[in-house]
């Protein structure tokens, strides 16, 4: 059964919590020998979380890259294996098991547009030049591949290679048939949708309700769901007008993004997002704390499938910087116990809390539409609404209260409502029924 986006229809309800594993259970990712980590069984470590990621309100767990690779977890060496660095696959059956006993689901990160350089079938092409999974090029001195985005130890994958194809639907039937409900494919932009138009219907016959999310930053999103034929892709455009409207002080570009948004939830539902792990953190891209939970207001209010990168839910604070370990900040390992998170957190995950809760009653926001009512630099009034269903959001970056001709109950965040109108502070936010 699927809903009228063509998803499946429990991702009308899911909330994901995207943890990348390396880093939040503390495994090497550049002073690694290659030696067996397993018997550490550091996976084990996700599953402790798990209700901790229910308290939250989160329904899924959205994993980053699992799989047996050479370092930060993108570049695969054998799709077929858990890296050891993680555990083993009963580790990862466990974990699966233990969500799913949560009533939570499991998204895997699929890394299909490269591999690493010691996947075994590239060794064997650069040495006897048997196949074609690679595009390899012998004209010179020594044989050169194609890769990925400049970096050479990324080594992009043959996609009009039938061979390849068939290799990518037998790794995500694989593990679908061991209990993961979806995939995130990575860097999903840089593979032609004709690949995924010929692998994902294969993957689907057998597995009707996986769910398949493409990486995809720029371009045109409607066009790449439909060619591919994924479920969604990954909301950018949204993520970079919500922190740089806040930052700047400029909702009038918020305003836009949220048009184009509805012109995607025409066709599909996006994934929403205010974090990652390949970004800045949130609490680091918007320094005036004040302003944090207009963000998050904006991403627990518009339709959507949110996402929450572990950590964000904390106010944790990290940059991305580009040289080798640039990304760690961003990917830090995770305490062993909610006794070891800062106590500065805690209002931020009650502030996710309240969102996610109000979102859970009125489960329609998840293909609503928005419409922009008032407009200033400063201050943004907007209608959400799906049929007769509706809310009213306003938010106010400014030092003087905004009032609007807007009322009905408050069902989150400070204001005072009177005569049909609407009065938020400075600084603040407001929800309206």
């Amino acid at each position: 059964m699927s809903d009228r986006s063509g998803s499946p229809a429990w991702v009308e309800h899911a909330i994901w919590w995207h943890v990348y594993p390396l880093g939040f259970v503390g495994a090497p990712v550049r002073d690694w020998d290659g030696t067996s980590l397993a018997q550490e069984h550091r996976l084990t470590r996700v599953i402790d979380w798990l209700d901790y990621a229910v308290e939250l309100g989160a329904s899924g767990i959205a994993l980053g890259p699992v799989f047996a690779s050479e370092g930060h977890g993108y570049e695969t060496v054998d799709h077929f294996r858990i890296d050891s660095r993680l555990g083993t696959e009963e580790d990862f059956l466990a974990l699966v098991d233990a969500a799913h006993d949560r009533g939570m689901r499991v998204m895997l990160d699929g890394v299909f547009n490269h591999v690493g350089q010691g996947f075994p079938r590239f060794q064997q092409e650069i040495r006897d030049g048997s196949g074609s999974w690679f595009h390899i090029d012998r004209s010179g001195e020594r044989p050169t591949h194609r890769n990925f985005e400049g970096h050479d130890e990324l080594v992009a994958l043959n996609h009009d290679n039938a061979e390849v194809q068939q290799y990518v639907v037998d790794v995500m039937s694989y593990w679908l048939a061991r209990g993961a409900d979806g995939w995130r494919l990575d860097a999903a932009y840089a593979v032609p949708p004709a690949f995924w138009a010929a692998v994902i219907p294969q993957v689907r016959a057998e597995f009707p309700e996986a769910y398949f999310l493409g990486e995809v930053i720029h371009g045109d999103y409607s066009q790449f769901v439909q060619l591919g034929t994924l479920d969604s892709v990954t909301q950018y455009e949204l993520w970079k007008a919500t922190w740089s409207a806040i930052t700047e002080k400029n909702f009038f570009e918020l305003s836009h993004a949220l048009g184009r948004h509805n012109e995607w939830l025409e066709k599909f539902v996006p994934a929403t997002f205010v974090g990652n792990h390949d970004v800045n953190r949130i609490a680091s891209t918007i320094t005036d704390e004040r302003h944090l939970a207009h963000a998050l207001v904006v991403l627990f209010t518009i339709g959507g499938t949110p996402m929450i990168y572990y950590g964000d839910e904390q106010g944790f604070r990290g940059v991305k910087e580009e040289r080798v370990g640039g990304d760690d900040e961003v990917r830090p390992e995770f305490p062993s116990s909610k006794d070891e998170l800062a106590p500065y957190g805690w209002p931020t995950f009650h502030l996710h809390q309240e969102l996610i809760g109000l979102r859970r009653r009125h489960s329609w926001l998840h293909a609503a539409r928005t419409e922009t009512v008032e407009l200033t630099n400063t201050a943004l009034a907007y209608r959400v609404f799906s049929g007769e269903e509706r809310i009213h959001v306003v938010l106010n970056l400014g030092d003087d209260s905004v009032d609007y001709r807007i009322s009905g109950p408050v069902l989150a965040g400070e204001a005072s409502v009177e005569r049909g109108r609407v009065t938020v502070p400075p600084h603040g936010w407001v929800v309206l029924g």
